[in-house]
């Protein structure tokens, strides 16, 4: 069987993207921006242009990293990395359960005392490479009030599927959904 992509165009970059099926009825073109590094920082520069004032950036970990860095580096702002499993060095972890599309599982995001301090009182860029259902960016909200923070802006590289109608998100570009 031959392999079948999607060919996308986001701001003068083309890329083709697998298609990967996610049950019998859904398939998805797969956004990986990891190793992609004129990609990464493309988007990053872009989305910045888009951004409204903040001061950090937080991301889900962990294809939202490459994006966060960038953007930490371009603006010269800190980024903060929401866990997915409590580390050893994590002092008093904070944590919400998400279910994305693209995980078989609920899995918890995490934050430490120190990060929760940081996000107190400050504008918070929420930051990832796909928003699908949106339940890793909700799970980031939720962080980021709980600790304090105020959401200035959520963003994405790419809005898949019905998440491209959604009003309160920042997006480059539209990703479809595959249905057989």
């Amino acid at each position: 069987m031959k392999d079948k992509f999607y060919k996308i165009n986001i701001l003068g970059l083309e890329r083709d993207l697998p298609i990967c099926k996610i049950n019998e009825k859904m398939s998805i073109a797969a956004f990986v921006m990891f190793s992609d590094v004129e990609l990464t920082i493309h988007a990053a520069k872009e989305l910045l242009k888009l951004a409204k004032d903040f001061d950090i950036i937080l991301t889900a970990e962990s294809k939202g990293i490459p994006l966060a860095y960038e953007m930490s580096k371009q603006s010269n702002k800190k980024y903060i990395l929401a866990r997915k499993n409590k580390k050893l060095y994590m002092k008093n972890p904070i944590g919400f359960e998400v279910k994305s599309i693209t995980t078989d599982f609920v899995q918890t995001l995490y934050l430490d005392e120190n990060d929760c301090q940081t996000l107190k009182n400050k504008k918070v860029l929420i930051v990832d490479d796909v928003i699908s259902t949106g339940k890793s960016i909700e799970v980031l909200e939720k962080l980021t009030l709980k600790m304090g923070g105020i959401i200035t802006q959520k963003m994405a590289v790419l809005a898949e599927g019905d998440a491209s109608n959604r009003k309160d998100i920042v997006y480059l570009e539209k990703l479809p959904l595959f249905f057989e």
